[in-house]
């Protein structure tokens, strides 16, 4: 049975290459889009929540009616609806490297805000003066002088990748949690782990379920923890900090924040979320 979570078919459209494999009126390439702003993923127009994009993710298009399009994120496979002008792609240059920046309409933090970035947002740097980086802006929707200004100290080049997990994980310390949030103003579980895991260039999929299925090797239970392990749950996932502390976007605190490992595992258990369904860990040096 597929996934409709990764399946890019809505009954009325389908991707090209299912054909063959499911039902659809029309079967379609798609066309690819890029995000703006940090829109949310939905099941159904007007729909629940699935999870979030961010800015400069590539996205195609397979259907679009109303505000509403139909499409697949491409970091991730995940399918949805998003009800947020996309734009044609660019060139991409740097990523967003702190939790949460702004873009301005001049170099300088006088002036209003124009835009949030959130951490692992990607944006085309077309110049800077080694303190503000001159962001391309596609699209005026947003920012309708096509241009935005970003501190130089928020943004890494695409290729430079995190080497510690842990260390990203922090960042979002505090952070509240947010069902299907990927972002440095709400995040969830999954999101908080995939922001590590593609920070450090790790292929990660959206949901806890998705990652207990594709992330790193399980190790016996009973094994000590080491920084950057993953502890799996129904429906949750946690990481390791050392081998007694764990840090998680979790509902019982409302937030992103560190926990002893034996402390969660029993809380979870007594509230009836039952035991650890996997403990995994990845190879950080070697994604």
């Amino acid at each position: 049975m597929n996934d409709r979570r990764l399946t890019p078919a809505n009954g009325r459209v389908a991707a090209t290459g299912l054909r063959g494999q499911i039902q659809a009126e029309r079967f379609v390439d798609g066309v690819l889009q890029q995000v703006i702003d940090a829109p949310f993923l939905h099941r159904e127009p007007r729909g629940s929540r699935d999870r979030q994009l961010l800015w400069g993710d590539a996205f195609r298009v397979y259907d679009q009616g109303n505000d509403w399009v139909f499409g697949q994120s491409l970091k991730d496979g995940y399918v949805g609806y998003v009800h947020h002008p996309l734009t044609e792609p660019q060139t991409l240059t740097h990523r967003v490297d702190v939790r949460t920046t702004w873009a301005y309409p001049v170099a300088g933090f006088k002036q209003p805000a124009l835009h949030e970035l959130h951490f692992n947002s990607f944006v085309c740097v077309v110049d800077h003066d080694g303190k503000w980086a001159q962001i391309s802006v596609a699209g005026g929707e947003l920012i309708a002088a096509h241009r935005a200004f970003v501190p130089v100290a928020h943004l890494a080049p695409i290729a430079d990748r995190r080497v510690d997990p842990v260390a990203v994980a922090a960042q979002f310390l505090g952070t509240p949690y947010v069902w299907a949030g990927n972002s440095g103003f709400g995040i969830d579980c999954s999101g908080l782990v995939q922001a590590a895991c593609h920070a450090c260039g790790v292929p990660c999929p959206g949901d806890s379920d998705l990652q207990e299925a594709a992330l790193g090797e399980t190790v016996p239970e009973g094994t000590q923890a080491q920084s950057g392990d993953l502890f799996f749950w129904r429906g949750h996932v946690a990481m390791a900090v050392d081998s007694e502390t764990m840090i998680h976007a979790n509902a019982h605190h409302m937030s992103v924040s560190y926990e002893p490992i034996s402390d969660a595992i029993l809380r979870i258990e007594e509230q009836g979320d039952g035991p650890v369904t996997r403990h995994a860990r990845i190879n950080w040096d070697k994604p």
